[in-house]
C-alpha cells in the first residue's frame, strides 16, 4: 500500500490489464513522488476544482487528491481507466468525478459545473497525440480572462520549448506567440523517459500557462492568429514576401508597425507581432 492506502500503480496497471495504447498516446506515469511534485506545482490546489484529461490509472489523479484538491473532474476515453479510477473515487468520497468522453469535444464549463467560490485550474499529463491541439483549444477562448486560473500541463520537451521559446531561436514560431501574447508561459522541470510506461522514445516537462488581462492594445485573436501563421509559414522568407499570401500589400502594414520588410518572423517579439496584427486588424 502507499500513503493514500491504495495499491501501488505499477499493480494497478497489471490488474486491470492497461497495457497502454498507442492509438490514445498513452504513457503511464506510476510515480507518486513525481505526481506529488506535479500536483504541489499547480498553486493552491484546497481552493481550487481540478480539471484533468486522460487521467489513466490514476497517479497524477491521487496526487492532486493526496495534495488537498478541493475536486478534481476528470475525462477519460479508455474504459478500461474509468474501471480503475473506481479505487480512488472510492478512497476519496464525493471529490473524484471521472468521465467517459473525448477532451477535444467536450465542453468543459458544462462538465465542471458551477465551481462557487473555487478557481479552476488545469492539470493534466496530456496524451501526446493531441497536447498542441488541446492547448491551442484552451488559449483561443472566446471570451478572455478564461475560464481557469492556470495550465499546469505536461508535454514532449519539444513542445514545451516551444511554447517558452524567445525570438531569435530555432522553437520560436506560432505556438510561443500564442501561448505568450495574453498569458505568462514558463517551464518548470523536465521529466525524464523512465516516469513513465512504457517508457517513451522522449524527455518530457512540465510547463504552466497563467493568463492575464488583455492589454488595450491586445489585438483580435483571429487576426493575430492569421498574421502569424503567415508569418512562420514560410519563416525563411522575409516578411514583405511571407505575409503576402494575407491577400494585403504587407509593405503599409510593416511601416505602420515599424517593422523592417527585410525582417523574418523569428526575429518578431510578441509584441510586434501584436502592433502588426492591430494594423491588419484596422
Amino acid at each position: 500500500m502507499t500513503d493514500d492506502g491504495l495499491p501501488p500503480l505499477r499493480e494497478v496497471i497489471n490488474s486491470f490489464g492497461l497495457a497502454a495504447k498507442k492509438s490514445l498516446g498513452q504513457n503511464f506515469l506510476t510515480d507518486l513522488n513525481l505526481t506529488g511534485k506535479i500536483a504541489r506545482s499547480a498553486g493552491d490546489l484546497s481552493n481550487s476544482v481540478i480539471y484533468e484529461v486522460g487521467p489513466g490509472p490514476g497517479a497524477l489523479t491521487r496526487a492532486l487528491l493526496m495534495n488537498g484538491a478541493y475536486r478534481v473532474v476528470a475525462v477519460e476515453m479508455d474504459e478500461r481507466c474509468i474501471e480503475a479510477q473506481k479505487q480512488i473515487q472510492a478512497a476519496y468520497p464525493g471529490r473524484l468525478e471521472v468521465i467517459h468522453g473525448d477532451a477535444m469535444q467536450v465542453d468543459e464549463r458544462e462538465l465542471i459545473g458551477d465551481p462557487g467560490d473555487k478557481d479552476i485550474r488545469i492539470v493534466a499529463n496530456l496524451p501526446y497525440n493531441v497536447g498542441t491541439a488541446l492547448l491551442i483549444k484552451w488559449l483561443t477562448a472566446e471570451n478572455w480572462l478564461p475560464w481557469y486560473k492556470s495550465l499546469t500541463l505536461m508535454f514532449q520537451k519539444e513542445v514545451g520549448d516551444r511554447i517558452v521559446a524567445q525570438p531569435g531561436s530555432k522553437a520560436y514560431g506560432r505556438l510561443s506567440v500564442l501561448a505568450q501574447y495574453r498569458a505568462e508561459a514558463r517551464k518548470l522541470f523536465d521529466v525524464p523517459a523512465r516516469a513513465f510506461v512504457p517508457p517513451p522514445k522522449v524527455t518530457s516537462c512540465i510547463v504552466q500557462i497563467t493568463p492575464h488581462e488583455e492589454k488595450p492594445d491586445t489585438p483580435n485573436q483571429k487576426v493575430l492568429e492569421r498574421v502569424v501563421s503567415a508569418a512562420f509559414g514560410q519563416r525563411r522568407k522575409m516578411l514583405r514576401a511571407s505575409l503576402k499570401s494575407l491577400g494585403v500589400d504587407p509593405l503599409p502594414k510593416l511601416e505602420a508597425a515599424g517593422i523592417k520588410e527585410t525582417a523574418r518572423a523569428e526575429e518578431l517579439s510578441v509584441e510586434d507581432f501584436c502592433r502588426l496584427a492591430r494594423h491588419y486588424e484596422s
